[in-house]
C-alpha cells in the first residue's frame, strides 16, 4: 500500500518548509517520492529539496489544473513502477485548486494499491485575510477541500490576527483540523500524526468531488467571459488600494478552453467565478550565469513592493551565484524576504509569480 499525501498552500505559504520538516523529523526512515508541480517556466523548488535525497518528478507545463489532466496519471504510474515508494508527497502549484488535485488522484488507474492519506493546506496566517479577499477562487478552494489546515508564521503575528485567520478558515471549512502552534514548537511527527488521523471528512469529500465530476460530465456548457476588479486590501498599512483607479489595472479576461471528458480544470466548480490559474496569475523567469551579491538581491526584492511598476508580486524565489564561489538562495512574499546561502546549482534561476506582471520592468530589474 502506497500512501499519498497532498501538501497544498497558496504562493509562499511555506509548503516546501513543511515538507522539509516532515522529511527530516518524521519520514527519514520512509521511502518517499515527491511529485511537484511548478506554476511558471522555471522549476525552482526541486533545487531546495534535492538535498534531502527525495526523488523529484517536476512538471513545469503551467497551471496544475491543466497539467494534471495528462501528465499526472503518467507521472504517478511511473513513480509507482520505478520506485515502489511507501509514500508519495504531492506538492501542487500554489495557485492550483485542491479539489482538482484530489480528483486527479482519485481518477488515476493503477495496479498498485494506493490510498489518499491526507489533503493538507498550509495557510500564511499573516496574509489570510488579504488572499481570501483578493484571490478567493483559488485560496478558499484549498481551504474548503483540506482535511488539515496548518497555519504558518503564527509566531510572528498577534493572537488577534491568528484568531481572525482561524475565523476565515472556519467560515469555509468547519470539519478540518487546524494547527495554530508555531512550527518550531512542534515536531514533524506530531504534524504527520495530525495528517493521518482518520475521520469521516475524507470519505465525504471524495464522494462529494466524485458526484460533482459526474454531474458536470452531463452539464458541460461553459460560457467563460468575465471581467473582475481586484480591490487589494493591504492589512499591514491599513489602506485599501483600488487598482482600477490608482494603478490602471483592468483585469478583463476573455478565455476560450476546450473541455474534454477528462478535464479536471475546475472550471465548473460551483459557488465561485470560473477562472483558470493562468488567467489570473502570470509568471516570469530567467536563467542566468551572472553573479549577484546578497545586497543586490535584497535591493531588487525590496523593489518588488512597487506594485505600480512591477505588478502585484505574490512570490519570487531563486538561486544565484555570488561571484565568490558561493550561491545565494532567496524567497520573497509581500513584506517578507529570506536570503540565505545554498548549494551550487547547474545555473542561476529566478522566478516571479503574481498578477498583472510587467515583464519588461522585471527584466530590467534583474538584468546584469
Amino acid at each position: 500500500m502506497t500512501k499519498i499525501d497532498i501538501v497544498s498552500g497558496f504562493l509562499g505559504a511555506g509548503k516546501t518548509t513543511l515538507i522539509q520538516k516532515l522529511l527530516k523529523e518524521a519520514l527519514h526512515d520512509t521511502k518517499v517520492v515527491l511529485i511537484e508541480n511548478e506554476f511558471g517556466e522555471i522549476g525552482i523548488d526541486g533545487g531546495f529539496l534535492k538535498e534531502s535525497g527525495v526523488e523529484m518528478k517536476e512538471m513545469n507545463s503551467g497551471c496544475i489544473c491543466c497539467s494534471l489532466v495528462g501528465d499526472f496519471g503518467a507521472s504517478l504510474q511511473e513513480v509507482l513502477t520505478t520506485y515502489a515508494p511507501d509514500r508519495i508527497l504531492i506538492e501542487p502549484s500554489g495557485v492550483g485548486k485542491l479539489s482538482d488535485v484530489i480528483r486527479a488522484v482519485q481518477n488515476v488507474k493503477t495496479q498498485t494499491e494506493v490510498s489518499l492519506s491526507s489533503a493538507v493546506v498550509v495557510v500564511d496566517a499573516s496574509k489570510c485575510k488579504m488572499y481570501a479577499k483578493n484571490f478567493g477562487e483559488f485560496f478558499l478552494n484549498q481551504i474548503e477541500n483540506a482535511g488539515l489546515v496548518i497555519l504558518s508564521r503564527t509566531g510572528n503575528i498577534s493572537e488577534e490576527k491568528t484568531s481572525k485567520a482561524v475565523e476565515i478558515i472556519r467560515e469555509h471549512n468547519r470539519k478540518a483540523v487546524v494547527i495554530t502552534t508555531p512550527w518550531d514548537q512542534l515536531d514533524g511527527a506530531q504534524i504527520l500524526q495530525a495528517m493521518e488521523e482518520k475521520n469521516d471528512w475524507m470519505a465525504e469529500l471524495l464522494h462529494e468531488i466524485q458526484e460533482q465530476h459526474e454531474h458536470h460530465d452531463h452539464e458541460h456548457h461553459h460560457d467563460h467571459e468575465c471581467g473582475h476588479e481586484h480591490h487589494h486590501d493591504h492589512e499591514e498599512c491599513g489602506h485599501e488600494h483600488h487598482h482600477d483607479h490608482e494603478c490602471g489595472h483592468d483585469h478583463d479576461h476573455h478565455h476560450e478552453h476546450e473541455h474534454g471528458e477528462n478535464c479536471t480544470c475546475g472550471c465548473h466548480d460551483h459557488d465561485h467565478h470560473h477562472h483558470h490559474a493562468d488567467e489570473v496569475f502570470t509568471s516570469w523567469g530567467k536563467e542566468t550565469a551572472a553573479s549577484y551579491t546578497g545586497g543586490e538581491i535584497k535591493e531588487m526584492l525590496h523593489a518588488l513592493e512597487d506594485e505600480k511598476t512591477y505588478g502585484m508580486i505574490l512570490r519570487a524565489k531563486g538561486m544565484l551565484p555570488d561571484g565568490n564561489g558561493k550561491w545565494t538562495y532567496f524567497d520573497y512574499v509581500p513584506g517578507e524576504i529570506d536570503i540565505r546561502e545554498g548549494k551550487a546549482d547547474l545555473t542561476g534561476k529566478i522566478c516571479v509569480i503574481g498578477s498583472g506582471l510587467s515583464e519588461d520592468k522585471l527584466q530590467e530589474l534583474f538584468a546584469k
